[in-house]
């Protein structure tokens, strides 16, 4: 079966459960943008899971999942969570079961470490405290050669927005032996702590992100002009480390880098796969 290349159908899954927030908002406008400017004439739907109990069926061709409030242990036992994970089961089996056609989900933050509780990756578990700003990250030799990444230096500038991580407290990285690290936090040598994990690829087509790919210097200067984020941060991090964050929603080669890059670059892969039948 051949695509049509022109009407591709892309699937957002809103994890916010009715808070407000930045991300999705991030999501459609670089969705509408890269419609604008590639030829391809690109769909997308929301379903609004945690808060509506919407679920995408697996019939649409790529998958944005997004970030969200909470811990990521929100959900067990919940019919969303479980919605959520049959949809990706029901898309692992598509992706094996054709050779060709491959649709692909690309998972934000809380949806990030969701799909670490259910590929079996890593350990999720509470921050000592509240990760917010404007950090960088660091690709693994893996991410470095990973297609989403391409065009962005090591390391590169993201936002992260976040109370629970990914780690892996035994040394063995992965009970998934297909996942790949493709990016970690920074080393911070004075603190004893694991540096977590901030991209995975769980299959070649499910691929997610600790941090906010979506994030865009407007939102985010709205997030560290409000006085309760402005106090966080100060006091997790110091002043200068906050005027440094200012400085940096204002950089080209930070955050407008990584939104301009790693979600159209996942776009490119998703719609390139789906040509290749």
């Amino acid at each position: 079966m051949t695509r049509d290349k022109n009407n591709i159908r892309v699937a957002v899954i809103d994890m916010n459960n009715g808070a407000a927030n930045q991300g999705m908002r991030g999501i459609q406008e670089i969705l509408i943008r890269y419609q604008k400017e590639t030829a391809n004439s690109l769909s997308f739907e929301i379903f609004d899971l945690r808060l509506k109990g919407e679920i995408p069926d697996a019939t649409y061709d790529i998958y944005i999942s997004s970030g969200g409030p909470g811990s990521p242990f929100d959900g067990i036992g919940a019919t969303w969570e479980n919605d959520f994970f049959t949809l990706m089961d029901e898309l692992e089996a598509f992706n094996l079961g054709n050779e060709h056609q491959k649709k692909h989900v690309f998972l934000i933050c809380h949806s990030f470490q969701m799909a670490c509780r259910k590929f079996g990756v890593g350990k999720v578990i509470k921050r000592r405290s509240t990760a917010f700003g404007i950090f960088p990250i660091f690709l693994t030799e893996e991410g470095e050669n990973d297609p989403i990444f391409n065009g962005l230096p090591n390391p590169f500038y993201t936002v992260d927005s976040r109370d629970w991580q990914v780690i892996n407290p035994e040394d063995i990285f992965f009970s998934n032996h297909e996942a790949e690290v493709l990016a970690i936090e920074k080393e911070r040598p004075h603190i004893d702590l694991e540096r977590c994990v901030m991209a995975i690829r769980f299959t070649p087509e499910i691929v997610g992100t600790q941090f906010h790919p979506e994030a865009d210097p407007v939102g985010m200067k709205l997030y560290l002009l409000q006085e309760d984020k402005k106090k966080a941060i100060i006091e997790n991090h110091g002043e200068e480390k906050y005027l440094d964050m200012l400085n940096s929603v204002d950089d080209p080669n930070r955050i407008s880098l990584t939104q301009s890059l790693i979600l159209p670059n996942f776009l490119n892969e998703a719609i390139n796969a789906l040509q290749e039948a």
